[in-house]
């Protein structure tokens, strides 16, 4: 089997965004595999929030993932037969949120997206930049302190791709999360604190402005 990952070492401290960039299939995927806990390492250690979690069980994983993780995707694998709200409000249930409270917390991240005139729509009523924000909403309904997201204005026009990274750096600044984000465009890099190159295995820093906790 090719090792994609090799002496690779990362941190990523609250209030921070992170760009990976590097060629096709040089293992920024199995990187986010990683840290959101879907794949276990052979070597090293995993730490979060503080928790070495390197050696949980998948139960375990499971639930940290579902409470401390946001994950965005380039695809919006949303449910079609549900609305807007209720995509958001299937997020919520999956991360334990009581019963009471997950409309009012869906329509509040789909507010945080722009989103508030159209929590009834369902998926097929609406353009892809309005799904995409969806899937932020999905993200970020939760709170999450870590988001991971894998190439997620790879579908989207430049407009639309702008404002997507707006709502991710706003939610950073917000909610004191980190952020991961793998891309291939340049400009969404470019508006990170930090880019590294994960070539040969390890990641190399090109760019680092790091400004650690809230900005005014």
């Amino acid at each position: 089997m090719t090792e994609l990952l090799s002496d690779a070492s990362l941190q990523v401290a609250p209030w921070t965004t992170v760009a990976v960039t590097g060629r096709s299939g040089v293992g920024k995927s199995t990187l986010l595999r990683a840290l959101g806990l879907f794949q276990p390492f052979d070597a090293g250690s995993y730490r979060l929030l503080g928790s070495d979690v390197s050696g949980l069980s998948d139960r375990a994983c499971s639930a940290l993932r579902a409470k401390h993780i946001g994950f965005v995707f380039q695809e919006f694998r949303l449910l079609p037969h549900l609305t807007a709200t209720g995509n958001v409000e299937t997020a919520a249930a999956i991360a334990g949120m009581p019963a009471r409270t997950r409309r009012r917390e869906a329509q509040r991240a789909l507010e945080l997206v722009g989103l508030s005139h159209r929590l009834r729509a369902g998926p097929r009523t609406l353009s892809g930049g309005e799904q995409q924000r969806v899937a932020l909403a999905r993200a970020l309904v939760k709170r999450p302190s870590l988001i991971l997201a894998d190439e997620p204005t790879g579908a989207l026009d430049d407009t639309t791709a702008a404002a997507v990274l707006d709502i991710l750096r706003d939610a950073v600044a917000v909610s004191s999360a980190a952020l991961v984000v793998v891309t291939h465009d340049p400009v969404v890099a470019q508006a990170c604190d930090r880019q590294l190159r994960l070539h040969d295995g390890q990641l190399v820093p090109l760019l680092d402005h790091t400004v650690v906790g809230p900005t005014a």
